[in-house]
């Protein structure tokens, strides 16, 4: 995404990618689950109203509203006291210009040109580069600055509107929004700027979103020192520390305030080179990936980490995996692997790409979930488009316009595959396109297929994940490698002519996963799919999972459910796992013999289900 968007020259004291990312508009999606998820994201962007997003900002500046206000946090008492009014601006802008990174359809443009249009009228009435949407407008932010007492989280909110406008700038080059940018980054550099190291560390106990990783990159657009010092200054030394030293720490934070943080520190390596920071990110992203997450990426409950010993208190509570957590461990993923790419994070990606964020869509509606939680009978629910504004309908609404961000990566000689999703990729600089169809997951292959001006040498990196026990790979219908060794990247060198192909044969099976901490407690999978319970909608009114008030997860469509009980053994239940003749479709026999179904998480919608199961012993 940021591929040559730096006006900082290279330097040896500071880490180059090993990696790169084609721009997303090199990158084509074919028909498939992911281009329909797609497109319900850009109809519900092209319905959502800019003015009505602008309302606050605009009365903060002393300006007449276009439009009213829109509902939930955006604007209604119940949500007042976390002063988000105005995120979902950011999140827009950030959305926009991924749909036009992916699209090029130009109303994306125009919108994000308009809106950064009306954040520079509100900064020239209001004297002041700060725009905010907040109730009181700037008084909640000098409060904060002087060190009083509040209620919310203004930097996180401010984040996302910087987040947003670098976006439009780095992906949609717009001018309009670079120079509201600009000068909201230099009224955060001034307004910050008498605050004590000490004063700055207690301000950043609130949760304040990526700001370190935002003046990072802002330091990388413009190459002015002070951004990158004040990147420096919001990076929250009582997290860093002892991640940095190896120290897990995590039992009882909220846990999306700190993903967005290591994705900063992540960023801030990259613009000094200190070790500490890359360490602490890395370190973070292996205690989350592998010892505090669920079988489908996601982690926490009510929105905290919890102490892993304590699984089976947890596990079964419907507040757990917030998808915007999912969203920012895969940003945290994605850019460790452009300096390390190793296939771990990308079996990590795939796993959570498919059960955590393409999960989250109602495929219907378009709308998303805040928490995917693994009550069991419970089921998903997803916000309205008016009158709920979570923070997960924000990151909902980037989720799905930039799966192209992560398929393909290239260094100087090699392309990587690291989703099997239908799809093309243009490498120019080779004169080359990389055509890929497939139908995974219903089919565990993909083949791949070379368009070339010219033969060329290149090396093309296949991805031999870790759930799949061998792969194959043939080119021109021959067979090129064979593998018993998942988890790594199968190298095909060549000197590659047009037209040649290259088929991909991977394996897939049911698989349990437990935790030593609770072995009676079991997910089910299917290669990187986790396997859910489907129990249908007996009980439940049409539209009942469209619902304002994330804080009543739990609450909604509560009568009792009971569902199957599964006796035994949990590695020998995976075995029992039966095709039932429909893609992906499984039966597995309860304790009473009666089949219960299953099928993919991601294709769970509108229905009870159950991820996680509660394994009694067998029958003596």
């Amino acid at each position: 995404m940021r591929a040559g968007a730096t006006a900082v020259p290279q330097d040896a004291a500071r880490p180059a990618a090993r990696l790169q990312p084609f721009d997303m508009a090199d990158v084509t999606l074919a028909e498939g689950p992911f281009l329909h998820a797609q497109r319900m994201t850009e109809a519900y962007l092209m319905r959502l109203d800019p003015d009505r997003m602008l309302h606050n900002f605009r009365v903060n500046a002393g300006l007449k509203p276009k439009a009213p206000v829109y509902g939930g946090w955006e604007s209604v008492e119940t949500w007042a006291d976390i002063n988000c009014h105005g995120h979902t601006l950011g999140h827009y802008l950030s959305a926009c210009a991924l749909a036009w990174a992916s699209t090029r359809d130009a109303r994306y443009r125009r919108r994000i040109d308009y809106i950064a249009a009306e954040l520079a009228e509100c900064q020239k009435a209001a004297n002041s580069g700060l725009v905010c949407a907040f109730p009181k407008g700037a008084a909640l932010v000098t409060a904060h600055l002087r060190g009083e007492k509040i209620t919310g989280v203004p930097w996180y909110t401010l984040h996302k509107l910087y987040a947003g406008l670098r976006d439009a700038v780095l992906l949609a080059d717009s001018a309009l929004s670079r120079a509201v940018l600009l000068r909201l980054a230099d009224w955060g550099v001034v307004a910050t700027r008498p605050l004590s190291d000490a004063e700055f560390e207690t301000m950043l106990d609130t949760e304040h979103g990526g700001m370190n990783e935002i003046y990072a990159d802002l330091y990388f657009m413009t190459g002015t020192a002070d951004y990158r010092t004040l990147a420096k200054r919001f990076s929250h030394q009582a997290i860093l520390q002892p991640l940095a030293r190896g120290r897990d720490h995590l039992d009882g934070m909220h846990a999306n305030t700190q993903v967005p943080k290591i994705v900063g520190f992540q960023r801030v390596y990259e613009a000094t080179g200190d070790a500490a920071y890359r360490d602490a990110a890395a370190f973070f992203w292996r205690t989350v990936a592998h010892t505090r997450s669920f079988a489908t990426g996601g982690h926490g409950d009510n929105e905290h980490f919890f102490a892993m010993a304590d699984f089976g208190d947890h596990v079964f509570s419907p507040k757990g995996s917030e998808t915007c957590c999912q969203h920012n461990m895969l940003k945290l993923t994605r850019a460790l692997f452009l300096h390390d790419p190793q296939p771990g994070y990308a079996d990590y990606y795939e796993r959570t790409l498919y059960n955590g964020i393409l999960a989250s869509q109602d495929p219907d509606s378009g709308m998303a979930t805040y928490f995917q939680g693994a009550r069991p009978g419970y089921m998903k629910l997803y916000h309205t488009p008016e009158d709920s504004f979570w923070c997960c309908t924000g990151t909902g609404m980037e989720n799905h316009v930039k799966y192209r961000d992560s398929i393909y990566f290239h260094d100087e000689s090699a392309l990587y595959v690291n989703l099997f999703i239908p799809s093309s990729v243009t490498w120019a600089d080779k004169g080359a396109v990389l055509s890929q169809a497939t139908s995974f997951p219903d089919r565990p292959a993909t083949e791949l297929r070379w368009t070339l001006r010219r033969p060329t040498r290149m090396t093309l990196k296949l991805r031999h994940p870790g759930w799949s026990p061998t792969a194959t790979v043939l080119v021109n219908g021959a067979e090129a490698q064979r593998s018993t060794a998942a988890g790594r990247y199968l190298e095909i060198d060549r000197t590659w002519q047009d037209g040649d192909w290259v088929e991909l044969r991977l394996e897939m099976q049911p698989g349990v996963e437990t935790i030593p901490a609770a072995p009676d407690i079991a997910a089910f999978t299917y290669g990187p799919l986790v396997l859910a319970g489907a129990f249908g909608r007996d009980g439940l009114a049409p539209g009942s999972d469209i619902v304002v008030n994330e804080r009543n997860y739990g609450k909604y469509n509560d009568a009792p459910f009971a569902v199957p009980t599964l006796a035994g053994d949990p590695r020998a239940l995976a075995q029992g796992i039966r095709p039932s003749g429909r893609p992906l479709e499984f039966t597995l026999a309860s304790a009473d013999g009666t089949p219960v179904r299953l099928v993919p998480y991601h294709r769970i919608a509108h229905e009870r289900y159950a991820t996680y199961w509660q394994v009694k012993p067998a029958p003596a």
